[in-house]
């Protein structure tokens, strides 16, 4: 990430500013911006929110969006995907997708980038959970390894092709191992 501003921001004023290619997150009155995604980063993120929303979304179960500026507890983070359980979905008067989430995910997605500090991303992850985040993951496309964050729970690391990934339990239906996450990089 790259930091713009040395100045202190309200959140309100954060708010208020025009949006960035790639988005800006605003953390402890700092505006900082994500770095612009890569091949490894954009097959991974083209390949999950589909893998997601073909299992959950026809039965109203939960819904993957990928890029969405979540703002909550003075943070607004742009996770590369958030999935939020159906009922959770922000709607506006007509019964749409909302186009403010001023709520936690119930699963963050980040997917590490070459020049990204994995310090700021798992603090971000950390956020959300402390927030009602029920799973982050974090994917190293260049360790094939997937950082599993759970509250309250040690950190689980998962790199071995068969290892089955671990997701919330609204999400059971889904099965994601090592090796079928980053065989996505070979199509």
């Amino acid at each position: 990430m790259v930091q713009l501003s040395s100045k202190t921001l309200t959140l309100e004023e954060f708010l208020k500013l025009p949006e960035t290619k790639p988005a800006s997150e605003f953390m402890d009155g700092q505006i900082l911006q994500k770095p612009m995604p890569q091949g490894k980063h954009s097959a991974i993120q083209g390949e999950f929110v589909p893998f997601v929303n073909t299992a959950l979304k026809p039965k109203r179960t939960a819904r993957a969006f990928p890029e969405l500026r979540c703002t909550f507890g003075n943070r607004s983070v742009v996770p590369d995907v958030v999935v939020m359980t159906w009922s959770r979905i922000p709607r506006d008067d007509n019964g749409e997708v909302a186009n403010t989430f001023a709520v936690a995910p119930d699963w963050t997605v980040e997917i590490l980038s070459p020049d990204q500090s994995q310090t700021r991303v798992t603090k971000n992850i950390l956020h959300c959970l402390r927030h009602g985040t029920q799973v982050g993951w974090l994917i190293d496309p260049d360790e094939q390894t997937v950082f599993v964050y759970r509250p309250k729970q040690e950190t689980a690391v998962f790199d071995r092709p068969q290892d089955v990934l671990p997701v919330p339990t609204f999400a059971s239906d889904l099965a994601l191992t090592i090796q079928d996450l980053f065989n996505w990089l070979l199509e």
